[in-house]
């Protein structure tokens, strides 16, 4: 199976140009065995460093590529911040490679392609695990100074999914992935929202693509905890393809809404929540999708949502800092001046209301996605990622303010029902 650039790339009938700088994502069983061939086929030459952590190193049915430097991180404690990106960083020193080569899920990945674009060179992708989207990000998703951010990085020119290792993977990580995929059913519905609302641009070519691939996934997941190799094939499929959508979009809009904001936040661990997680990236925006979809539907059961509408009010400065404390609080206080919502009005939300019930239905119920996970053995509970349900009211209110984007929870704060 390839996903090929040169069928996404060009015009689009959304009325833009997109690219796709990943030139293709090659899934298939051995795929690993034939590195060079594939490195031949698209004419990447020179010297390479290949990075793993320790864990990745030793994946069962890895076969390790040639390699002029091994990098091998220690994974106890590792993360996509400063202190990932100095570790590859040291074990660099002195040498200069032409490519890098990331080999592990999602924080080596985001560690490497850091490194490559402070370096200037190309990396090449190869997942052992189906955990998460990214990829195929043509940015890093970092935690730094404590704060959820988004860095410069590089798309990868290829990436080769050994579904051999994929299958392999601690089925925690495969259940972790398609958490994160489940969760594109609320970001694609805020994006569709808030294209009702005030007209964001929105592709529904991009759309249907991925939301295909989420539904293919959806129909699987019992046979991805089976360990079927065609099927966790089919959730990588999902998942590189969710990562180019974002490519070919330009931004996140097309797989990260409400949901992820959610996990945002609880990895950010606000001072005032004193919570500590030890979920994954894609179990705790599993948890959070749980969480949107049964607000959304709960919001979409209004028929009229006219009197309950009033003028948006933004975060104040004194609850952003009294939430987050003050290491977080600059950070937050960046994403929220101006705010998202600035040019929303009541008018808006009220026109486009009968719009946002029908996209709300599409949605997966709450219990449809708790009966899912259940079958699965996936995390469905705040208290299954280490977080009380106590604080879910608080998360759901505070989760907005972590990123500059309208999505329907952060709209709900034009509701007093």
């Amino acid at each position: 199976m390839r996903i090929d650039s040169t069928k996404l790339n060009g015009a689009c009938s959304c009325g833009r140009t997109h690219e796709m700088k990943t030139r293709a994502a090659i899934i298939e069983s051995g795929a690993m065995e034939r590195f060079d061939d594939y490195m031949k086929e698209f004419g990447i030459t020179g010297t390479r460093a290949v990075i793993y952590d320790r864990n990745t190193y030793e994946a069962k049915n890895l076969v390790r590529p040639a390699a002029d430097l091994e990098v091998i991180l220690d994974p106890e404690g590792l993360h996509a911040n400063e202190k990932g990106t100095a570790a590859a960083a040291a074990a660099l020193e002195g040498h200069a490679p032409d490519v890098l080569v990331a080999v592990g899920s999602g924080t080596i990945h985001d560690i490497t392609r850091y490194t490559a674009n402070r370096l200037g060179i190309p990396f090449i992708s190869c997942p052992t695990a189906a955990s998460v989207d990214g990829f195929c990000s043509t940015v890093s998703a970092m935690t730094w100074g404590g704060c959820k951010k988004t860095l410069p990085g590089v798309a990868p020119e290829i990436v080769i999914a050994d579904t051999k290792v994929l299958k392999e993977a601690p089925m925690r990580l495969s259940l972790s992935g398609i958490g994160d995929i489940i969760g594109k059913y609320t970001a694609l519905a805020d994006w569709k929202i808030t294209h009702a609302v005030n007209g964001e641009h929105f592709c529904s070519r991009i759309n249907d693509l991925t939301m295909d691939a989420v539904k293919a996934v959806y129909a699987c997941c019992e046979k991805v905890a089976a360990r079927d190799e065609e099927a966790v094939g089919q959730l990588i499929y999902a998942l590189l393809l969710s990562g180019l959508a974002m490519q070919l979009m330009g931004n996140s809009r097309p797989a990260s809404g409400a949901e992820h904001h959610i996990s945002h936040l609880i990895e950010m661990e606000p001072e005032s929540l004193g919570v500590h997680s030890g979920g994954l990236h894609g179990e705790k925006v599993g948890v959070g999708t749980i969480m949107i979809s049964r607000l959304y539907h709960k919001l979409g059961e209004i028929t009229d949502i006219a009197p309950y509408l009033v003028p948006y009010e933004t975060y104040t400065e004194e609850e952003l800092k009294s939430f987050y404390g003050d290491f977080l609080f600059p950070g937050v206080l960046d994403e929220n001046r101006p705010d998202a919502m600035d040019d929303v009005t009541p008018e808006m939300v009220k026109a486009a209301w009968p719009e946002i019930r029908r996209i709300i239905a599409e949605i997966p119920s709450a219990e449809e996605l708790e009966a899912l996970y259940t079958k699965t053995g996936m995390k469905k509970t705040p208290e299954d990622i280490d977080v009380p349900s106590a604080y879910a009211d608080r998360i759901l209110y505070f989760s907005p303010s972590v990123r500059r984007r309208i999505t329907f929870n952060r709209m709900s704060r034009m509701f007093r029902l």
